[in-house]
Parts: structure tokens; C-alpha cells; sequence
């Protein structure tokens, strides 16, 4: 289905934003990108970096006349742009937004929308440890999925236009319910992090081992945890606040599964563990499988070559300098 939007305008141009316009650009998909932050300096970043046509501290004079707006701001501070851009509104506009949840998007932003636009709330599943405007690339989103929410009375066509929008610029879209979506991404992504932000901070705060020797000695499984745990600390709280049930019935089951685990260490079931571990492996050759991850040596990590070691010469019978 070929797409194009007579303006876009985005609402925050952080990692996700500043990848949205660049990747829309490259693809021609829109014609004019207006840009709202609530900073003064972010915005200049965003000028500077020539990522829109429009610059504005105003959420609603970037959305007039925007056929497709994109909330790309902190979960927690949608509500309150959703009160200043709903009378700005163009009827027949699609707005729409990145935030890892869903559910919470919709109660917040919904109440404030007139009923002639459609509200289709979406989730890009891609980013890096990176945040800001210069932090974003065309190919963020090329092989990646984008789940979309779309409200029941979003119109059919609207949500085929955003899907088409988001597979020109690389994504694969998948259509789930909002609520379905939190409890899948609590699993996937939200946990994963939470254990992350919390075992980089307990080696941290461990006494018996430097933060040097943390650094210095860390495997594989350290390394991972602290390029997750080194995601945009204001997204995450607003993740964490607003998706706060599945969230918690996530980590309740978390939990149990680890209290399994650390009973079979303390009794030295070694069959436990190794049923547990090799089930796991399964997950892991499947998600290689499903394309969603390299299975090249230490997770595809670039390594440089070794130093070449440096051998002396040494004279058989001694003496000084070669001539």
C-alpha cells in the first residue's frame, strides 16, 4: 500500500522521534515533520540536526493542520499534551504514539481526543541505551516489530494507512489489544529490565568488590545487563508506574520460578537445574530462529583483533644496534 502524510508532527524528539523523522524523510513519506518539545535546548538539538521543517514549545501549533500526530514524549507526561492538542486537532487526523504501554495511553490520552480523529496508539519494539535527538538512525526500525493498538472506533482504513507507514520504514506491524500488549511486554521487556536496573545496582553496591573490578571483569551477562540498564531512567519510571499490574503479576511469577531455582542450588538438585537451563536454551535457539537475534559468536559482538605481541630481537652473540 503505498503511504504518504501531508504533515507529520511529533511531540518529543528523543531516540525514538528523531529516528521517525529521519526514517520517514528517507522513505518520502511525508511532506512536512513539525516538531514539538518542552524544552527549549532539546528543540534547538532538533534544529540543528535539520530533523523537521517546523520547531515549536507549542504541542498544538505542531499538530494544526498534522494528518498524523505521534506522541514520541515520556509516558507520564501524555495526558496533559493530549489536553493541550485535542481543540488543535484537524478532524480526519491520526494520532498516535511509541510508549511501551497501552493500556494507560488509552485511558489518559483517549478522554481528551475529539471523536473526528483516529486514536491508534502503537510500540516500536526497537531502541538502543541511547537517548536524545542525535541519538537517532533511519534503519532503527528496519526487521523490527511494531505493535499497534488501534481504539474501536479507529477507522479500519486509518489503521492500515499507520501500518503501512510503519512497514516503509522497516517495522513488521503486528494488530493486538492494549491490554494484551502490557502483560506481553511486562514478560519481554519490562522485567527484563527491572532485574537489569536492579543487579547492575547491586554490584554496585557491593563492598567486597570495587566498581573497578566490576568493570574490569565483567562477562557477557554483566555487560548486557548494563547496556539495558543504561535506558532513558525518566522513560523507565513512567514505564514502570503506569504498567504497574502486569507488571506485578509478572514479577509474582518471576519470583516463584526464582525461589524454584535457588532451592535446587541450596539442595544440589542438579537434574532441577539442568531441566530448567535446557528449556530455556530452546527459547533462546527459537528467538535466533524467529530473526529477532544473531546466533555469531558472543551474541554477534564486534571484537577487535588481538595486539600483535611484540617479540625483541636479541643478537645470538649480543652487542649493540643493527647498522
Amino acid at each position: 500500500m503505498s503511504v504518504h502524510f501531508r504533515k507529520l508532527a511529533l511531540i518529543g524528539i528523543g531516540l525514538i522521534g528523531s529516528s521517525i523523522a529521519l526514517a520517514a524523510r528517507r522513505q518520502g513519506l511525508v511532506e512536512v515533520i513539525s516538531i514539538a518539545t518542552r524544552k527549549q535546548e532539546t528543540l534547538d538539538q532538533a534544529r540543528d540536526l535539520e530533523l523537521g521543517d517546523l520547531y515549536t514549545l507549542d504541542p498544538a501549533e505542531a499538530v494544526r493542520g498534522a494528518d498524523l500526530v505521534i506522541l514520541c514524549a515520556p509516558v507520564g507526561a501524555y495526558e496533559d499534551i493530549a489536553r493541550a492538542i485535542g481543540p488543535a486537532l484537524a478532524p480526519g487526523a491520526i494520532v498516535s504514539d511509541v510508549g511501551s504501554v497501552k493500556a494507560h495511553v488509552v485511558k489518559v490520552v483517549a478522554p481528551h481526543l475529539p471523536p473526528t480523529v483516529s486514536f491508534i496508539p502503537g510500540h516500536p519494539i526497537a531502541g538502543t541505551e541511547h537517548s536524545g535527538p542525535a541519538a537517532g538512525f533511519a534503519e532503527l526500525f528496519a526487521g523490527r516489530w511494531c505493535i499497534l493498538t488501534p481504539q474501536p472506533d479507529a477507522s479500519p482504513a486509518h489503521t492500515e494507512k499507520l501500518a503501512a507507514f510503519w512497514e516503509a520504514m522497516g517495522s513488521n506491524v503486528e494488530i493486538m489489544e492494549a491490554g494484551h500488549h502490557d502483560m506481553v511486554l511486562a514478560i519481554t521487556s519490562h522485567i527484563p529490565h527491572l532485574i537489569a536496573y536492579n543487579i547492575v545496582g547491586t554490584a554496585d553496591d557491593l563492598e567486597s568488590v570495587t566498581k573497578s573490578e566490576v568493570i574490569k571483569f565483567s562477562a557477557g551477562g554483566f555487560r548486557d545487563f548494563t547496556r539495558i540498564a543504561a535506558s532513558d531512567p525518566v522513560m523507565w519510571r513512567d514505564v514502570f508506574l503506569t504498567n504497574r499490574d502486569a507488571v506485578l503479576e509478572m514479577l509474582g511469577r518471576f519470583l516463584g520460578d526464582l525461589s524454584v531455582l535457588q532451592k535446587a542450588v541450596e539442595t544440589g538438585d542438579g537434574a532441577a537445574l539442568e531441566s530448567i537451563f535446557t528449556r530455556t536454551r530452546a527459547i533462546r535457539r527459537s528467538i535466533i530462529s524467529a530473526g529477532q537475534e544473531t546466533a555469531a559468536p558472543d551474541f554477534g559482538r564486534p571484537h577487535e583483533a588481538p595486539p600483535t605481541p611484540v617479540i625483541p630481537f636479541v643478537r645470538e652473540h649480543g652487542g649493540g644496534d643493527d647498522a
